[in-house]
């Protein structure tokens, strides 16, 4: 049976005081000037900015930190690697792929560990997050590009294997039934940026913002010691930024219908969340939610359960639960903030004149 850990556990446990933004998805084309940190004082003499494009995850990562030499850039994307080399579901050997081609695997302590969070995340959610819905993102074609829309016929023989509970983790051993899929892409970068910002910290480093592809990670302030100021893309609006969140040792990350989408010959867009309820593309009113928390790894999953949901429900759970605030933005034109955000949100110009709807608990 599945043993899984006590939510607020695994926040505790997991990370020290690091979180990632995947709300801005462009945060150095959007804000250049206040993303670029400014070298003081504050930093050691021979603190120097730093930075590193990598490819991995099917995304391109930037890490920027203030850093007395090269190596723990080398160090960050070797971790990477490591990562990606167990938790890839396309990638042959790794522990996901050969649990999904075997139906068994033997995980080490790191996969054993996100997988039963992300367990634990599903069952929390009510099946909202779901890391067995990979067969129905396939048969969309958000994996390959080749997009289609399944029939219902399609969609309810593969909706028949997708459930969480089938998952069976004990210890380090992990099994599915035939037909069951596993992807843990819905937190994968989140612990990643959890697991680089606690790498960098214990090589010293206190200032440092990760962009895995789009979802930015702050560690620390600035070097001036003044926040990171992050742009929140606006979901319908390409040339004009939501917002700008003001972030110290958080992360920011966004689902949005606007990230991979297609439009079908019925002139319907369709995108690549997918309602694990309906095999669908989420119909719920929301066109993107942006969380802020301490735990990437927490914000990565409530990012997407969250759109899931819908505003009443998302509202509703944020309210019964710790560690995240909330950005969403409703398909009405509303923008929705949870109220631990009125002091680090700021609408941009573009938007000065829209009233911010504050959810209170």
């Amino acid at each position: 049976m599945h043993k899984y850990r006590i939510l607020s556990l695994f926040l505790c446990l997991l990370l020290s005081g690091c979180t990632r933004t995947d709300a801005a998805t462009d945060i150095q084309q959007s804000l250049p000037a206040q993303t670029v940190p400014v070298d003081t004082e504050q930093a050691s003499a021979s603190a120097e900015k730093r930075s590193r494009i990598v490819f991995a995850m099917d995304t391109v990562m930037e890490l920027t930190v203030y850093s007395d030499g090269e190596d723990i850039l080398n160090q960050a994307a070797e971790r990477i690697t490591d990562l990606e080399n167990k938790l890839s579901v396309t990638l042959p050997g790794s522990e996901i792929h050969t649990l999904n081609a075997t139906g068994t695997s033997v995980l080490s302590d790191e996969t054993a560990f996100l997988l039963n969070t992300a367990l634990a995340l599903c069952e929390d959610t009510q099946g909202a997050l779901d890391v067995t819905v990979y067969p129905v993102v396939c048969a969309w074609g958000f994996t390959t590009g080749e997009h289609r829309i399944p029939n219902d016929t399609e969609l309810a023989a593969l909706l028949a294997n997708v459930n969480y509970s089938s998952v069976t983790l004990d210890g380090w051993n992990a099994s599915i039934p035939d037909e069951v899929q596993v992807d843990l892409g819905s937190v994968a970068k989140g612990y990643t940026g959890d697991v680089l910002c606690n790498l960098l910290k214990e090589n010293g480093v206190t200032s440092a913002l990760l962009n895995l592809g789009g979802n930015v990670q702050a560690l620390g302030s600035k070097p001036d010691g003044t926040p990171w100021r992050i742009a929140v893309q606006h979901p319908t609006d390409p040339d004009n930024y939501l917002g700008v969140l003001s972030l110290v040792n958080l992360a920011a990350i966004t689902s949005g219908g606007y990230e991979r989408y297609f439009v079908g010959d019925d002139g319907k867009t369709y995108w690549h969340i997918i309602d694990p309820a309906t095999g669908k593309p989420a119909d719920s009113g929301i066109l993107s939610v942006t969380i802020v928390g301490e735990s990437g790894l927490l914000c990565d999953a409530m990012s997407t359960a969250l759109f899931v949901m819908g505003l009443d429900e998302a509202s509703e759970y944020w309210r019964t639960h710790e560690g995240f605030e909330a950005i969403i933005v409703t398909d009405d034109g509303n923008i929705h903030i949870t109220e631990g955000l009125r002091d680090s949100f700021t609408l941009s110009e573009a938007y000065a004149d829209k009233e911010l709807l504050v959810i209170v608990r």
